[in-house]
């Protein structure tokens, strides 16, 4: 149904999230960062009331281990779901409820999940891990895109791919990059969600700088313009 990692980049603190599925808007529904705290999805079967209950566990100082305990406590869905958790320290904590449907589970490695259900194979999850592995010293958002992909290409959902999401925090309270594909019709020879997601994010990556410094100089030069100055020529 969802397949997801969600990380902490070591050198920089950065938080993200990357994700796809078959229903509409996972970016709606699953993903939640804040920064300086923590990164959660909640999916399978999920209750996005566990998202945000999740990142205000964690500020109060709660392991993501603890959360993930804190959280079967109080949800008697809790085999229905799947939750990946990663603090601001890059600790690392992962739910996969015995209802949620195969292909189905979740590796944790230092500072990351990845994970997955109702996958259309056992390779989903490995090739995920390995696009982490091997894009170590890519930008961090280049780095949720490969492992995305690595994921779909290694058959991701077993029913398609409608929508997708990638979501970095730095120490804004607000999104560094937050894209979403809500809806990409499922027809043979189109684009899916996480082509989508990946043309989207190829033309906003050399933006990331711009939105970076413009809350705080909000004269500068519009965003053409800037791309101008840094010689890229936009284009539809």
């Amino acid at each position: 149904m969802t397949f997801t990692i969600v990380a902490r980049d070591k050198d920089t603190g950065l938080l993200g999230i990357a994700q796809s599925t078959n229903p509409l808007s996972v970016g709606a529904r699953c993903p939640f960062i804040r920064a300086n705290v923590g990164a959660v999805s909640t999916q399978a079967y999920t209750d996005p009331g566990l998202g945000p209950l999740a990142i205000e566990l964690l500020s109060l100082g709660h392991s993501p281990e603890k959360v993930i305990a804190e959280l079967g406590e109080s949800d008697p869905g809790y085999a229905w779901r799947q939750i990946g958790i990663v603090d601001r320290h890059g600790r690392v904590a992962a739910h996969t409820g015995s209802e949620a449907k195969n292909y189905k589970g979740a590796v944790i490695g230092d500072g990351y999940v990845v994970m997955g259900n109702l996958l259309l194979t056992d390779q989903v999850l490995p090739d995920m891990e390995k696009a982490w592995r091997d894009s170590a010293g890519e930008l961090f958002e280049e780095r949720l895109m490969r492992v995305i992909t690595a994921g779909r290409d290694a058959g991701g959902d077993a029913g398609g791919h409608r929508s997708a999401c990638l979501m970095v925090y730095d120490t804004e309270p607000y999104g560094r990059t937050d894209l979403r594909v809500d809806f990409a019709p499922k027809k043979k020879g189109e684009p899916d969600a996480v082509d989508l997601l990946r043309r989207a994010f190829d033309t906003y990556r050399p933006m990331i700088p711009y939105y970076k410094v413009r809350p705080h100089n909000p004269s500068m030069i519009g965003w053409i313009d800037w791309l101008k100055s840094q010689g890229i020529e936009y284009k539809d």
